[in-house]
């Protein structure tokens, strides 16, 4: 079969001509409602709706897109978490949708300034902190290599909107709003700062921009917090394919404990894990089988073995480090409940992962996680007031009735099936597709002046 291509835009100091085609693909049912809210409540949706049609027509091809996206860290640095999978999994979609994709990111020592994985080609510069300006330098000289930027901002952005020409099309990807984490890190004239540049100066360069995030609550702190203005798309993470457990990975009732919690993600301040430690203190009398599993890396490892070490919890709390994929499914799908006690998150990536095992979550009432977290059906959210421990309790008790513990550990696993990678990308590789179909409409600005140079 012979599919017409049409010209998605062409502009000659680009190179030769975009096209985007129309192909058979597997229509996938409707994603979770990632529009804006109206102001009003919207009328429901009948078959044969723009929306439903929006659902399910094929996904364009974006054959020989050049894309740069521009990230604080790789996957494969050592603290590298959800925000890293989130552009790392996009770069995969889109490399397989025909985007040549360029991810500009930190470099780590030892690791090579350029490479290439999976098609895409990885280049680093700078540390922590100087990969910004060195981005900027670096795009300011490849200008016109790109037709689509996407900026992602962990607190600060690269500011690509200032050095690239308007008619590159960038979108800004926020997870959250950083002004906790600012203060969790940093002094507070250095914490005052982040948050007037997340805020009041991203806010203003991005305004034009169209903007992406990953919960409807992380749109909502956005809107109230940054009097962000532009277009904000809700693109939820995806969750890896269920990969039973073999059983020569499984883990025994007597290495897991009984009951057994567990606590997956990065040990980093704001996750916050010395308070899941700290439910072991709290059910020592009450619930003596009870044992804590640690699965992560991080800065806040010393930290937790010493609070390990001060308790006299060594059987009863175990740290595991990072585990393969393999022996994290199989101490997650072995634990009767997860556990996050983050102080926020853009979404809730491991509550996905272990919803996807059949694994409630025991996390607090914040933004991202509200959105993860069904209150009451895939786990329970700790309100204010609420002690994590007493909640946790609570869940484990009502985990003890098999008929309860079944229907709950069913409703994880269709909520976690709702969130998938692909899904995710076919509604950026949509909405970059929309954007550049929208250049080519209006017309791109051949003098390929930057923001700054137009005044933004």
């Amino acid at each position: 079969m012979v599919f017409q291509q049409t010209p998605l835009f062409h502009d000659p100091s680009y190179g030769p001509p975009v096209t985007m085609a129309s192909e058979p693909v597997t229509v996938l049912p409707p994603m979770p409602d990632d529009t804006e809210a109206p102001k009003r409540q919207a009328a429901p949706k009948r078959p044969g709706t723009p929306e439903e049609q929006q659902s399910t027509r094929p996904e364009p091809r974006v054959d020989g897109v050049r894309v740069a996206m521009l990230n604080w860290r790789d996957p494969w640095q050592a603290v590298a978490g959800g925000a890293e999978e989130y552009a790392w999994r996009m770069s995969r979609h889109l490399a397989g949708r025909g985007a040549d994709v360029t991810f500009v990111t930190s470099r780590e020592r030892g690791q090579a300034r350029v490479e290439t994985r999976d098609g895409i080609v990885i280049r680093r510069m700078g540390g922590k902190f100087t990969v910004y300006p060195l981005v900027m330098l670096w795009l300011l000289f490849r200008r016109r290599e790109f037709h689509v930027a996407l900026d992602c901002m962990n607190g600060i952005p690269f500011f690509s909107r200032l050095v690239l020409p308007r008619r590159t099309r960038v979108i800004s990807v926020v997870h959250h709003v950083h002004d906790l984490q600012f203060n969790a890190y940093f002094s507070r004239p250095l914490a005052w700062l982040g948050r007037f540049i997340e805020s009041s100066v991203a806010s203003r360069v991005y305004r034009s921009c169209p903007t992406v995030t990953v919960s409807e609550s992380s749109r909502r702190a956005m809107r109230e917090k940054l009097r962000w203005r532009a277009p904000i798309t809700v693109i939820h993470n995806g969750s890896p394919p269920l990969q039973p457990v073999a059983p020569d990975h499984a883990v025994s009732e007597a290495e897991m404990g009984a009951p057994a919690i567990v606590s997956l993600g990065r040990l980093v301040v704001q996750k916050r894990v010395s308070r899941v430690v700290d439910i072991a203190v709290g059910l020592r009398e009450s619930r003596p089988g009870l044992r804590v599993h640690i699965i992560g890396r991080g800065p806040e490892m010393e930290t937790l073995t010493e609070q390990v070490h001060r308790h006299s919890l060594e059987d009863r709390v175990r740290l595991h480090g990072f585990l393969t994929e393999e022996q994290k499914n199989a101490v997650l799908s072995g634990s009767v409940l997860h556990v996050t006690a983050s102080e926020f998150e853009g979404w809730g990536l491991t509550v996905i992962e272990a919803a996807g095992l059949g694994v409630p979550t025991v996390a607090y009432d914040v933004d991202g996680l509200r959105d993860s977290v069904r209150d009451g059906e895939t786990g329970w959210l700790v309100r204010e007031g609420q002690d994590l421990t007493d909640v946790v309790d609570a869940a484990l008790t009502e985990l003890s009735d098999p008929v309860r513990a079944a229907e709950i550990r069913r409703a994880c696993r269709e909520w976690a099936a709702r969130f998938t990678w692909e899904r995710s990308g076919v509604a950026m590789t949509r909405l970059i597709a929309s954007e550049l179909a929208d250049a080519s409409e209006n017309g791109a600005d051949g003098k390929g002046t930057t923001a700054a140079e137009a005044g933004t």
